[in-house]
């Protein structure tokens, strides 16, 4: 059992998760396992599975503090329908979730969608191209994958405070940045994944949703 003293606390998910939830609810499959890539602390999933009791949430994450926490969170909310953390980094080519028993439990409890908070402004580009790579892998036909977090639209910053926190995010790595929404749409687009819908959001991020097409 992991001690609560292991939870850790992003101060954005208080502000975000609620006008989150309201689009997830309105996007996601009623019920089937959704795969969240990047979970962070634990925070975001604990919320959203309790909102989403049809479905089953399975938390990845390449940092194993990070595992810990959500681990945490999910024993202190008391949690029955969020999956134990998996160790997963987008860039990989074949994900834990496509190899083993998870893969061969999957097949009875396969991925409807997939959901991306806050991430590939905070990674490499081709973390961004990864993610892409392993929806258009996972996904069936009619699967969602789900973005959150700011962009660029037509190669411009949306807001001030955006590209100042470009500023400060190329400060710390240069591979990181606030992406242009049209590269990430190519991207996505290259592995069979349609843009179904942009929502705007609170401070000036967006929600961007994605569908995976039948296969030709």
């Amino acid at each position: 059992m992991a001690p609560e003293d292991a939870r850790q606390y992003a101060p954005a998910t208080a502000r975000n998760s609620e006008p989150i939830i309201e689009v997830l609810l309105q996007v996601l499959p009623e019920s089937g396992t959704i795969l969240e890539i990047a979970s962070g602390t634990g925070e975001h999933a604990v919320f959203f599975a309790s909102r989403l009791r049809n479905c089953l949430w399975l938390p990845t994450d390449a940092n194993p503090q990070s595992r810990a926490s959500i681990i945490a969170w999910t024993e202190h909310n008391v949690c029955d329908n969020v999956h134990a953390p998996l160790e997963l980094d987008a860039r990989e080519p074949v994900w834990a979730v496509e190899r083993g028993a998870v893969a061969q439990w999957l097949e009875s409890e396969p991925i409807v969608a997939i959901v991306n908070i806050n991430m590939i402004h905070i990674s490499p580009w081709s973390a961004c191209l990864g993610l892409m790579a392993g929806a258009g892998r996972i996904l069936k036909a009619g699967g969602i994958l789900y973005l959150y977090g700011p962009f660029k639209q037509n190669g411009e910053h949306t807001a001030a405070s955006n590209a100042t926190f470009d500023e400060y995010l190329r400060a710390q790595n240069p591979e990181w940045g606030v992406r242009n929404l049209d590269d990430v749409v190519a991207a996505a687009s290259a592995q069979n994944l349609t843009l179904k819908q942009i929502y705007q959001m609170p401070a000036n991020n967006l929600s961007v949703v994605f569908q995976r097409l039948d296969s030709e």
